[in-house]
């Protein structure tokens, strides 16, 4: 059982990621920017603040505001 654990979370982790990538076909360049920009930001700000929530949320509306000016 415990063997398999990895294997079936790996699965789902890939499912996952198919499935919102899909979700993000029919955006255009200044929205797609906009959830680029989120993501990072908020991975950025989880890292950089040892994972607080506060700087995860600040760093994702950083970003989300910084990669819809670009361009946009």
């Amino acid at each position: 059982m415990l063997k398999t654990l990895p294997r079936r979370v790996g699965l789902l982790a890939a499912l996952a990621a198919a499935l919102l990538a899909g979700g993000c076909a029919s955006m255009d360049r200044c929205d797609r920017n906009t959830a680029v920009g989120a993501a990072v930001g908020g991975v950025a700000g989880s890292v950089l603040t040892d994972q607080s929530t506060l700087g995860t949320v600040g760093g994702a509306v950083a970003g989300g505001v910084l990669g819809r000016g670009r361009g946009c």
